[in-house]
């Protein structure tokens, strides 16, 4: 549920919800439900400090979302290339501006390729997530409806490189509930740098909200275990 905008002053490691934003979105949650939503189900929350490009706009939720690229430094001086503001929505956009920026910054052109490649595992037709889930289920018949819908939408067609050969579930080694096991989290750590079990529970997954406490600490002692024995194997 979410998201609310409002200017923040303070340190960004400091920031969190507020009463205000709690009651905002709970009553806007309620007028979709018989039942109110009230602070008693809320099981998580998250905030971030975004750096929006000042415009001129009195309010952060009128400041332009878009990005801004600029250059600083005299003629024939280093110069740094800045970019302020933007969405992750538009970061190929974004990554094709800033490239633009720096050959003419100096002197060089390349092809611009970003917009028609496809993110890792989204090697399929947009209208084939059904047929690769039916594929997945039926090569790997031993995963759990939900699980294989979460590995599928997360990774895509990469859900081969975690799961490869295997023929049961126990091949995936050991499972730390809700159809994570530690095949999944150590492909997340060769591939997607996840250290802690925050990372994988909230920054690679939102299965956080289903673990509980001593779930976690039993994800997080494991990953400390083998971490190095798993970055190393990546290496």
């Amino acid at each position: 549920v979410g998201t609310t905008d409002r200017d923040y002053d303070g340190d960004p490691s400091n920031v969190g919800i507020t009463d205000g934003e709690v009651d905002y979105l709970c009553a806007g949650a309620s007028s979709y439900f018989r039942e109110p939503v009230t602070r008693d189900d809320i099981v998580w929350t998250y905030s971030g400090v975004r750096p929006l490009f000042d415009d001129g706009a009195s309010k952060a939720q009128e400041a332009t979302r878009d990005y801004v690229l600029k250059a600083q430094g005299e003629n024939g001086q280093p110069k740094v290339l800045n970019i302020f503001g933007g969405k992750i929505t538009t970061y190929r956009r974004l990554a094709e501006s800033m490239m633009e920026l720096v050959g003419e910054t100096i002197g060089a052109k390349g092809e611009s390729w970003t917009k028609g490649a496809k993110l890792p595992g989204g090697d399929f037709p947009t209208t084939g997530f059904a047929d690769l889930l039916a594929e997945t289920r039926a090569r790997y018949p031993f995963l759990k409806g939900a699980q294989s819908e979460r590995m599928v939408k997360a990774y895509g067609t990469n859900i081969n490189n975690i799961l490869g050969d295997s023929l049961k579930a126990a091949d995936l080694g050991k499972d730390f509930g809700h159809g994570l096991t530690a095949a999944e989290v150590s492909y997340l750590m060769e591939n997607e740098w996840a250290r802690t079990a925050d990372d994988v529970l909230w920054r690679r997954s939102k299965l956080g909200i289903r673990f509980s406490a001593k779930e976690k600490r039993a994800l997080d002692d494991w990953m400390a275990k083998h971490g190095d024995e798993i970055r190393h194997a990546a290496e």
